[in-house]
């Protein structure tokens, strides 16, 4: 079986909450879901682990609060390979309206000096070399600049690493200049590169086009209630999952889909059978309010709700 590793350079506790309606300026009450040990790689890992694969998960810890972290890692089995730093892993706060999206509070956490950053650097690319997929997933920390982090990952490139960037602005607009072998931008993060809106799928399958032709394997492009799209060198697929009935939480639904997809990989399945499992793990997350698949059955009637249409190849 395929060696997959996570890296979570910003790892963060995620404190999540639901309420009706937020009140600016007012004391709101909010029903607490958890507080959980969680940055995004750590949830993709948490997701294949609970798939029955075996996962390494590296990147920075706050020595100050690590505790919740080396819990985890010993209670699921993660290979951990985080690297420990000065100062405290920071605290997310993500609130799920019923009648609105989730609203993030993402708090700074720990600083990364150049020594941190250089040791990280030489660790990771002799670990990674041993790993067939290795996703990036995230913000950056404080002291981490997009070049750095653009250098980083051409350097993961250049030694053959596989990797899947799941990132955002300033991270990912450098991350895409190194080539990663597989990239998932949203519509909008799409809209942000291309420079233009994109209205229409037609738009849309175009500027994902122009991305892979830079040198990316797959792109896919998440596009909401409209599923998501995956540009292949075979085929563009595009995925349709179910309307959830009962959101509870979308915290972790695109790392949930990241996990699918490296699923899908790592067991051989077809382009469509992969995005349709991802999808299906995607949309069985917002019904809950941690991230992970505690009985894989539970997938099987989204699945088979998921319509999958092949648009070329």
């Amino acid at each position: 079986m395929a060696k997959v590793a996570t890296i979570t350079l910003n790892a963060a506790y995620d404190l999540v909450g639901r309420l009706k309606r937020i009140e600016l300026g007012e004391v709101n009450t909010v029903e607490t879901l958890g507080l959980f040990p969680a940055g995004k790689g750590i949830n993709v890992a948490k997701v294949l682990n609970d798939l029955g694969v075996e996962v390494a998960v590296g990147g920075f810890l706050g020595e100050d609060n690590q505790g919740d972290f080396e819990h985890m890692f010993r209670v699921t089995g993660l290979q951990d390979k985080f690297q420990r730093v000065t100062g405290k892993t920071r605290i997310n706060v993500k609130i799920t309206e019923t009648e609105a999206d989730v609203t993030d509070l993402n708090f700074l956490g720990y600083q990364i000096s150049a020594e941190d950053w250089q040791k990280f650097v030489v660790n990771s690319l002799d670990y990674c070399k041993k790993f067939d997929i290795v996703a990036v997933c995230g913000s950056l920390p404080r002291g981490v600049t997009p070049e750095l982090f653009a250098d980083w990952l051409l350097q993961l490139h250049q030694a053959g690493v596989k990797v899947v960037l799941d990132s955002s602005n300033a991270a990912l607009t450098a991350g895409l200049k190194a080539n990663p072998w597989l990239v998932k931008p949203n519509h909008r993060e799409l809209e942000s590169w291309v420079g233009h809106s994109l209205p229409t799928l037609n738009d849309i399958i175009v500027a994902a086009k122009k991305l892979k032709a830079q040198g990316i394997a797959n792109v896919i492009v998440s596009m909401g209630a409209n599923g998501s799209l995956w540009l292949s060198d075979n085929a563009v697929v595009q995925a349709q999952p179910p309307k959830c009935e009962n959101v509870v939480s979308t915290v972790g639904a695109g790392d949930s889909m990241v996990a699918g997809l490296i699923y899908g990989f790592v067991n051989n399945l077809s382009q469509q059978e992969t995005l349709a499992f991802a999808s299906a793990v995607s949309a069985f997350a917002v019904s809950q309010s941690n991230v992970g698949v505690s009985d894989r059955a539970l997938l099987e009637p989204i699945l088979k709700q998921v319509k999958v249409t092949l648009i070329e190849g």
